[in-house]
């Protein structure tokens, strides 16, 4: 069923949990989601993944959502994870979209398993947090996230719990909260949709079990990468909004600036959210073509 909860085993015993939208038998597209966030996340693909007959699969990382905590994991462990899901699947190929924090998951395949892929999407994506100077755009929350990321990754389990708590009782103030920070292109898209819904549940989803697994993705962002974005020769579309205040536009031309072969587009009146809502058929046709 569409939207059901799968679970397979991998080599070394782990459970990945993910589940399926758009059409069955469709072209097969990974997606990586947000931070915090869950398989559950891909929802907001949904009917565009039917309008271009594609497969969508939305995927826990492990700690998150119905995935098992994976200890000491990093970043180019996960194209492992998803090569065994593809071969569980039947894929020999497949594309990739990493979303926000799904961002360096999609390149940290396109790094290692480039013959895989038939398409590597990034939109909105997080870049390398190692560089002030980049990250001086973010908004006062995002900077106050990953400088206890690198500080203090511990005190995040804590942060999350509340997070989780905070939106099960009290969201129209957690919304609230959230958007006085974000540009009006972004509230809009978080007010006056089903956007916020979706988000809220795949949230919740992702602590669902504990909130080990979203502080050690934590972790990952805030420490160097196990790769350098030059060595990827896989071609890379991305996408970014110029009024992001989550992920700033100036990480989203880092990274474009220093991968060997990117197509980027930036949109100079799109925030964070609102280039997902407003351009998911672009992304939808690379992914697909």
């Amino acid at each position: 069923m569409v939207g059901e909860l799968r679970q397979i085993t991998l080599a070394d015993g782990r459970r990945l949990a993910f589940c399926e939208y758009g059409v069955p038998h469709g072209k097969p597209i990974f997606y990586f989601h947000g931070w915090p966030g869950s398989r559950l996340e891909a929802t907001l693909a949904e009917p565009t993944a039917r309008r271009f007959n594609a497969r969508l699969i939305g995927i826990d990382r492990p700690g998150m959502g119905g995935s098992d905590f994976k200890a000491n994991r990093a970043l180019l462990d996960w194209p492992l994870d998803v090569g065994e899901l593809a071969d569980a699947l039947g894929f020999d190929r497949f594309a990739v979209a990493g979303v926000s924090g799904g961002g360096p998951y999609a390149l940290a395949c396109a790094r290692r398993i480039p013959e895989r892929l038939t398409a590597v999407a990034v939109v909105c994506g997080l870049g390398p947090v190692e560089s002030p100077s980049v990250c001086a755009a973010m908004s006062p929350l995002a900077r106050r996230t990953f400088y206890l990321c690198r500080t203090a990754p511990w005190l995040l389990r804590i942060v999350f719990a509340r997070t989780a708590w905070k939106l099960k009782r009290d969201f129209k103030w957690y919304l609230k909260h959230v958007s006085d920070a974000l540009p009006q292109a972004d509230r809009q898209a978080l007010l006056g949709s089903d956007f916020k819904d979706i988000l809220v549940a795949s949230t919740l989803e992702a602590v669902r079990s504990g909130t080990r697994g979203t502080a050690w993705e934590g972790r990952i962002y805030a420490s160097p990468w196990a790769f350098r974005l030059e060595d990827i020769s896989k071609e890379v579309h991305l996408w970014h909004g110029e009024e992001d205040a989550t992920v700033p536009a100036s990480m989203g031309r880092h990274v474009a600036e220093t991968l060997f072969r990117c197509r980027p587009r930036f949109y100079p009146k799109e925030g964070h959210f609102s280039l997902i809502t407003n351009h998911m058929a672009e992304f939808f046709e690379v992914l697909t073509a």
